[in-house]
């Protein structure tokens, strides 16, 4: 390829949007990716044994599949091989009493078994998800939009026009209430309650956090409406189905493509120089796809903007993720009815349980009864593994990146407060325990085990800075307009033609590609 257009670094799934995006309007693309494949945070791989296909990091993709990238590339993506599998059931929670609660994709059906958990809960239920349906533009618009434009300003005016400037005033403070308000004050059963607590995690949040009610409705919202689906024969084949789709429309995919540095010519970024000394040029910009740890630290060094170098030492990175992933010689026998075909499983204590992890992983302590997440791919995706067997996917979103003690009191903290192999697998084995403790026979039936600490995840891709799998802590001074900075404003950067996205942008983490979309569109 002669000179791109556009030069982007890094290739997670805002990349890859916004490659493909650009390649379909004509614009020649180049992604430079460092490591030996592309993907960020999506990565599958036979890690446990031979025949068990393993996502390794990333594997719902609910918030893809029912977001705008989806909606463009969608069927240019199944051209070249990518399909998703299902679950009628796409979460659950199950306690250490044996209470569980099961959500389906059928509303009625979801309002019916909650009211007979707890008289009420249901027509609760009934009640948020349908008010994230109400509201769904004004809040789809916030939350995926780009917040610096004429027509974000133009919804909010028009939405205060409907409800007065005071309704829109309430309803916006109401979507701050913290996942805890919401659910103690709206639903009866304590299993309710630990239904939605943990999903707050997925979101970079806590349960005591602002905005972490309304979060939980909307991906209540999402999970009944769309599932949690994952990739038939594992997230790679969304990869190749991009990779295809880029080059189809004439852009080219660069891996062991190290880029050390910008190339900055009068104030505006032109384009980049590799580790190798190689200096590769763009005709209209460079877009990176990294935390501002990267971008204003090791690619611009002295030459970033004043300001946003300030601004990078005061961001802050979240909790850090573990992992863990098990070949089963047989499915896993739950105790409770149902819970075999659920697609993401919450292991918890409830809301209380949530909380206290949280706040033990916030403060540097391994948690003594961590919120653990299993997922059961087979269940979904029978090719993923040999027939009559099973793997499990673990994520325990609430890990210390720098470890001061244990909540419990039984593991040692290293010296240095850095993870180590021994430690991890102590750790593993503490989840391993609470997982045990529901399954029959769960023991037995392990073929393999495969666990990551947060050093683990940060080794494998350098923008989870001490584990952290959302670009950075996603507490409300640190999203929206504030992401990732208090001046930010949109995509654009300090420097001419130098463009920011991925999960330290607006609209955060996840898969829906939202940054990656959204300044396609704009370029």
């Amino acid at each position: 390829m002669n000179a791109p257009d556009h030069i982007i670094v890094g290739s997670g799934i805002n990349a890859l949007v916004c490659a493909a995006m650009l390649g379909g309007k004509g614009a020649k693309v180049l992604v430079l990716e460092r490591s030996d494949r592309i993907g960020g945070c999506m990565r599958t791989e036979e890690i446990t044994a031979p025949g068990f296909i393993h996502d390794v990091m990333a594997t719902t993709f609910v918030l893809f599949i029912t977001s705008p990238a989806y909606a463009a590339l969608g069927k240019d993506l199944a051209r070249h091989g990518l399909e998703f599998c299902h679950a009628a059931t796409p979460t659950g929670v199950l306690r250490p009493d044996g209470s569980h609660a099961v959500l389906s994709t059928d509303r009625a059906a979801n309002i019916a078994a909650f009211n007979a958990i707890a008289a009420g809960d249901g027509d609760q239920h009934a009640e948020d998800v349908g008010g994230i349906e109400r509201n769904a533009g004004l809040l789809f618009g916030l939350l995926g939009g780009s917040l610096w434009t004429y027509p974000t300003a133009k919804l909010l005016a028009g939405d205060a026009w409907r409800r007065s400037p005071r309704g829109l005033a309430a309803f916006l403070g109401n979507a701050l209430v913290p996942a805890r308000g919401w659910l103690e004050s709206t639903y009866r059963s304590e299993t309710i309650r630990a239904l939605w607590a943990p999903w707050v995690l997925h979101a970079g949040l806590g349960p005591e956090d602002a905005f972490s009610g309304q979060i939980a409705k909307v991906i209540a919202f999402a999970l009944e409406a769309a599932g949690a689906p994952i990739v038939k024969g594992g997230a790679k084949n969304l990869l190749s189905a991009f990779e295809a789709l880029v080059k189809e429309r004439g852009g080219v995919i660069s891996t062991e493509a190290d880029v050390a540095s910008i190339i900055l010519t009068e104030g505006r970024a032109t384009g980049v120089r590799l580790a190798s000394g190689e200096t590769v040029h763009a005709k209209k910009s460079v877009i990176c796809s990294v935390t501002p740890t990267q971008l204003y630290g090791r690619l611009l060094g002295s030459d970033g903007p004043k300001t946003d170098v300030e601004a990078t030492q005061k961001y802050r990175y979240g909790k850090g993720n573990f992992q863990i992933h098990y070949a089963l010689d047989k499915p896993p026998s739950w105790r409770g009815q149902g819970l075999d075909k659920v697609a993401l499983l919450h292991l918890t204590p409830g809301l209380d349980g949530v909380s206290k992890a949280c706040n033990e992983a916030v403060r540097g302590t391994l948690p003594e009864v961590p919120t653990i997440c299993v997922g059961q791919p087979h269940a979904l995706d029978p090719s993923r593994c040999p027939q009559g067997k099973a793997i499990l996917w673990l994520q325990l979103p609430e890990a210390p990146r720098h470890i001061k003690g244990d909540a419990a009191g039984k593991l040692q903290a290293p010296a240095d407060g850095q993870w180590t192999d021994a430690l991890r697998e102590a750790y593993a084995d503490r989840a391993e325990a609470i997982l045990a403790s529901h399954i029959d026979g769960f023991k037995d039936s392990v073929i393999a085990r495969r666990a990551y600490s947060p050093a683990d995840l940060e080794a494998m891709n350098i923008n989870l800075v001490g584990g952290d799998p959302y670009g950075g802590s996603s507490t409300v001074d640190q999203s929206f307009l504030w992401r990732p900075f208090k001046t930010s404003r949109n995509h654009q950067t300090g420097i001419k033609n130098l463009y920011h996205i991925g999960a330290s942008t607006h609209p955060g983490a996840g898969l829906g590609g939202g940054s990656g979309f959204l300044l396609a569109g704009r370029l």
